[in-house]
């Protein structure tokens, strides 16, 4: 009797879990894009050019760094806001190495977020929300040993789609820790031309952001053109060197404590 009493309470909270991922991932999916798409569409409207960061920013001088910080973990967890322009603004506000540390603290963050969302809901909410078939490319990438090279360059080349890759590391057997470092990484030159500019500007020096602009146009285009080419060649090497099954190299990448 106290068995199938257990047994019933252990299905009942199964149950129950399975009921609350589901309100989750409506919330993720569908809720909060379309309540601040319908009813805070100022707040995309507030970070879709330079100068309305910087007046954001400027108009809430005591909850700017909070702000801009929660500005970014939203643009990586949800999608919809331009990261770019975020951070030139915080380049114009703070100058390059406050704004760095800032965009840093997001970043990681929200990477953070999206790592734990995933393995929280499953693969299966994965598959919903992005399709079997890109999930599946990407969590298989990140079997092999050179994970974390394929993540530092997913990252790191200007063009490729990055959002998926956080998610697929939370349903994948890569280590939260080598995720966000390789992320991170990856990211950071991005951030750093960003904030570059938005510095020059605020000091004046249009010539200077114009190159950079001008740089990290051309080096987006070729991203575009040339990324799969790129992870062509990577994914190769990371073919012959699979994902072993011995414990010591699987705790090396997989243990997630």
């Amino acid at each position: 009797m106290t068995e199938k009493y257990n047994n019933d309470n252990i299905i009942k909270n199964q149950k129950i879990l399975a009921y609350v991922k589901l309100v989750f991932l409506f919330v993720i999916v569908i809720g909060l894009p379309a309540y601040i798409w319908f009813f805070q569409h100022q707040l995309i409207d507030s970070v879709s050019s330079v100068n309305k960061v910087q007046n954001l920013l400027n108009s809430n001088r005591m909850l700017s760094v909070p702000i801009y910080i929660g500005a970014q973990i939203l643009q990586i967890v949800i999608c919809i806001i331009p990261g770019q322009w975020l951070q030139m603004g915080a380049g114009l506000a703070w100058g390059f190495w406050l704004g760095c540390l800032y965009s840093i603290i997001g970043a990681a963050i929200g990477s953070f977020l999206t790592y734990y969302v995933a393995k929280w809901l499953g693969k299966d909410a994965m598959y919903f929300i992005f399709g079997q078939e890109k999930m599946d490319h990407y969590v298989e990438r990140l079997r092999s040993r050179k994970a974390i090279i394929i993540v530092f360059f997913i990252f790191l080349i200007p063009g490729v789609p990055k959002d998926l890759c956080n998610y697929a590391a939370g349903v994948s057997e890569m280590k939260l820790k080598p995720f966000l470092a390789a992320s991170l990484l990856g990211r950071i030159p991005g951030m750093m031309g960003s904030l570059l500019i938005g510095k020059n500007i605020a000091a004046s020096s249009y010539i200077s952001a114009i190159v950079i602009a001008v740089i990290a146009l051309v080096l987006f285009v070729l991203g575009i053109i040339f990324h799969k080419h790129i992870f062509a060649f990577i994914e190769r090497k990371a073919v012959k060197s699979p994902h072993p099954d011995n414990n010591d190299s699987k705790n090396d990448l997989t243990d997630n404590k």
